[in-house]
């Protein structure tokens, strides 16, 4: 049997070489929106959507998320390409939300960092919370990629960002300090839609990844300021990238460990590591994900 799946089922779920891809299929059977409320209101946009026959069901663990299924491509209908709504994975949708739920009364004046920023949903969704005020420093290594980061700003009608392409390692060069931080981090990905995943996937890859993942999360660290947040998340389920992470923030990084206890996403409680999010797709309906909030000690 494949390792990661016999490692789902000791966990209790139940993933096997028969569902993989009826889960990834019914992934794939509708697309997920974030209505941009900086352009249009909910209200307004679904009575637009509705009237072209896009069927629509509120994501209930999301703030302005949609489940949306059409007969055409949701990105090229006129609300889209006029920034009222992103396509965004629903789960992806969450570690912007807990980063934001707790806001400084000088939000105005908040700085906020999005380490790996490429191609915007949640730079973009970070804005949005904000609504355009503070700022926003968004940072991606790929310069290739930033065209993508940046024509979604314009299209969204962001205006309190900032873009810089670096390394996000070494951020600590820039000399901010950041009130809160989104460390979305490159990892190996669960329940994707790209083909043959699960055959992709290698355990060394998994170590690979995972040393990336702690040199990002330590220069996170570096740049936070004394009563900071910091939400790492990926689109992983595999412990190497989510649990293990953590018990390095504690152990080498004096992290603290900010428990996420919104009733709203009970389903994504973590019995593994209490206080974390843990999408599992078989149960959320979503592409795997892990979510965690850290404050320094």
């Amino acid at each position: 049997m494949n390792f990661f799946l016999e490692r789902y089922q000791r966990s209790g779920h139940d993933i096997n070489q028969g569902n993989v891809d009826k889960i990834v299929s019914k992934l794939g059977s509708f697309q997920t929106i974030r209505v941009n409320t900086l352009k249009t209101s909910e209200k307004d946009l679904i009575a637009r959507l509705k009237a072209k026959n896009v069927i629509l069901e509120k994501i209930p663990f999301t703030d302005y998320g949609y489940k949306a299924k059409a007969r055409f491509s949701l990105g090229s209908t006129p609300e889209y390409l006029q920034g009222h709504y992103y396509l965004q994975e629903a789960a992806s949708q969450v570690p912007v939300q807990v980063l934001m739920s707790e806001q400084n009364k000088n939000i105005n004046h908040e700085l906020i960092l999005d380490m790996c920023a490429s191609p915007g949903s949640k730079t973009t969704q970070i804005a949005q919370l904000l609504k355009n005020t503070g700022t926003v420093v968004a940072l991606d290594i790929n310069k290739n990629k930033l065209i993508s980061l940046r024509n979604n700003i314009s299209r969204l009608g962001i205006t309190n960002t900032i873009i810089y392409n670096m390394d996000a390692a070494n951020v600590s060069r820039l000399g901010f300090k950041f009130d809160k931080i989104l460390l979305d981090a490159p990892c190996s990905g669960n329940f994707t839609l790209e083909s043959n995943w699960l055959e992709k996937r290698k355990q060394k890859d998994l170590i690979k990844v995972a040393e990336t993942q702690k040199k990002l999360l330590k220069a996170a660290f570096s740049v936070l300021k004394k009563d900071g947040m910091i939400i790492y998340s990926t689109c992983s389920l595999e412990p190497e990238e989510d649990e293990e992470i953590v018990n390095y923030a504690i152990d080498k990084l004096d992290a603290k460990l900010i428990k996420i206890t919104d009733e709203k996403y009970k389903q994504t409680f973590n019995p593994d590591l209490t206080g974390t999010l843990k999408f599992w797709p078989e149960i959320t309906g979503t592409q795997g994900f892990f979510v965690a909030k850290f404050s320094k000690k």
